[in-house]
């Protein structure tokens, strides 16, 4: 048949050969993408220079003081995982890495997480604000990134990564581990810790990141105490709030290990970052109420300011 694609006896036609080989070589993940093996997706395109790019701007831009960082150093002991198996690679697997890329978190400026990647970025401000281990640099080069060698075969595979429902021992999932268990080791003085309370499954997950790799890392001697922000969604669910259902598990947990802590719902900094794309919505009505509050106090200081010498003024008169 003229349009199959195959010649007589089956063997491909020269043509299509060629046009397979162009779209390995140029597109690797598309060229495979039916036969995809794992239920994650599959390696970033331009890995090395996304994460060169990203170790760069972050010591030029963020971080002068890293300065001393040798960038193609740190992509070197990173890209050893990429020659193992894809559920062989180990958190202790990038120890040379984390070496490489480590440095200081300033006091009081850490920011855990569960369930609201999107909301911590953006109230951390690229580490002006706080610093969340995405804005440190080992954490930085790896953000929403996803890597693994392909499985019999040398090579990146863009077709699909391992996550932890197929294996434990994945490059993303050891990467995290390695770099939440650092992150925890070095940070000190006041912690915070955003959780997302309209999250069905629980605001704090008690098998996860925060609570497997972070929480037993923390160094109790280096910490003032522990603040928890329960966040909700504009217009969402409550689902749990401080004192209750898993954050209560939280605050049981950290009571045990002697932290003092506190817990806060809809802390109002980040509230009002979340009420500016909802600036109508009654969930952000006491933000309006309380910025009225504010203006009517100000202008009523302001009348007295004026009001106060005038009547000095008249009784200075009067006695005239």
């Amino acid at each position: 048949m003229a349009g199959s694609g195959r010649g007589r006896g089956g063997r491909p036609r020269p043509a299509l050969l060629l046009l397979l080989l162009l779209l390995h070589l140029r597109w690797p993940q598309v060229a495979g993408a039916a036969g995809a093996r794992w239920s994650g997706p599959g390696t970033t395109p331009h890995l090395q220079t996304i994460f060169l790019g990203r170790c760069a701007e972050q010591i030029a831009l963020q971080n002068p003081e890293l300065r001393d960082k040798n960038c193609t150093a740190i992509w070197e002991a990173f890209k050893v995982v990429l020659d193992k198996d894809p559920c062989s690679v180990r958190p202790s697997d990038y120890d040379l890495f984390i070496n490489l890329s480590r440095h200081s978190i300033p006091r009081d400026k850490s920011l855990f997480w569960e369930n609201n990647h999107l909301l911590v970025t953006s109230y951390a401000e690229n580490g002006r604000r706080l610093v969340p281990l995405c804005n440190v640099l080992y954490g930085r080069v790896g953000d929403f990134l996803n890597w693994c060698r392909q499985t019999n075969a040398s090579g990146l595979d863009y077709q699909s990564c391992p996550t932890s429902e197929d294996c434990e021992n994945n490059p993303v999932d050891s990467f995290w581990r390695s770099a939440s268990i650092q992150y925890a080791r070095d940070s000190s003085g006041v912690i915070n810790v955003m959780l997302n309370g309209s999250e069905p499954a629980g605001a704090y997950p008690v098998k996860g990141f925060f609570a497997d790799f972070e929480i037993p890392y923390l160094q109790k001697d280096k910490i003032t105490r522990i603040e928890i922000w329960v966040m909700h969604e504009i217009g969402g669910p409550k689902v749990e709030s401080c004192g209750e259902g898993s954050v209560k598990l939280l605050e049981e947990r950290l009571d045990k290990m002697g932290f003092q802590y506190s817990c806060i719902d809809d802390y109002p900094p980040v509230k009002l970052l979340k009420c500016v794309e909802h600036s109508t919505h009654p969930d952000c009505a006491l933000s309006s109420a309380a910025a009225s509050t504010q203006r009517e106090a100000f202008y009523a200081v302001q009348g007295a300011c004026f009001i106060f010498p005038l009547l000095a003024a008249f009784a200075s008169v009067a006695q005239m």
